[in-house]
């Protein structure tokens, strides 16, 4: 069951990327031409916000039955083990609050320029974490360091 939600779980950051990436796109085009914001931007705003909470779901299970997760105080001395439990949940966490903070703030906005900047910026914000707690992760092909 594990190595399903596991699987699972890596499975679905490579189609936030995606769906973050055509985001970031769609809405530099918008900010920066003045475009209006239609039901696609809408539509990939909302799938991200889907994907995102799905996968802190699949996480916070994980979070609790890994055996990468050890809630003791030795685990801040071991790398490995406090990067599962506390900085790969801390960027997380912060991503996917930048990303419900940018689809929430963005939906009450009249003006659909500033609704493209709104999702721009914020979730570029995000996908920095999101690419850094892969990178530190050492897995991935966004990998840099093996803790």
């Amino acid at each position: 069951m594990t190595d399903l939600l596991l699987l699972t779980h890596s499975t679905i950051r490579y189609f936030i990327l995606v769906f973050l990436l055509i985001l970031l796109f769609r809405s530099f085009q918008g900010w920066q031409k003045k475009n209006a914001f239609t039901a696609m931007d809408d539509k990939v705003s909302l799938w991200l916000f889907i994907l995102t909470h799905t996968q802190l779901l699949l996480g916070l299970i994980i979070y609790f039955i890994s055996p990468l997760v050890i809630f003791d105080g030795a685990s801040m001395k071991n790398p490995v083990a406090r990067y599962w439990l506390v900085e790969h949940a801390t960027m997380m966490l912060i991503a996917i609050t930048l990303i419900t903070m940018a689809r929430i703030t963005a939906k009450k906005m009249t003006d659909a320029t500033a609704k493209h900047k709104r999702l721009f910026i914020f979730n570029l914000i995000a996908l920095i974490f999101i690419v850094g707690a892969i990178a530190m992760s050492g897995r991935g092909f966004f990998s840099f360091h093996t803790i």
